[in-house]
């Protein structure tokens, strides 16, 4: 079975762009989600100093600080493990997503 080179960069080539597009959208979408997020907050402050509602801020903060407590996240996901697994789309698809995600 023979090796080609130009399969693997095309492949690689492919992974790059796919990544950079998907970086680049990831980034746009969590800009979003932090906008509505900080939106809420100051509609539920809002709210809350007119007496219209009561929000009970401990356990919105404890539900945030729980997040990063999720049994087995050390285990990498299956995604994941099938990126690594075709190297050469897994690599560039990285590669575009990082830089997408970065300029994005």
């Amino acid at each position: 079975m023979e090796i080609e080179i130009q399969q693997l960069g095309r492949e690689f080539g492919a992974g790059a762009v796919i990544g950079a597009i998907i970086g680049f959208t990831a980034k746009k979408m969590a800009k979003l989600i932090a906008v509505i997020i900080g939106i809420e907050i100051v509609l539920f402050r809002l709210l809350e100093s007119r007496d219209v509602i009561q929000v009970n801020w401990g356990k919105i903060e404890n539900s945030f600080l729980g997040i990063g407590d999720v049994a087995g996240a050390s285990a990498p996901p299956s995604w994941l493990v099938s990126i690594i697994s075709t190297l050469s789309i897994g690599v560039g698809f990285m590669g575009g997503f990082l830089l997408g995600f970065k300029y994005g």
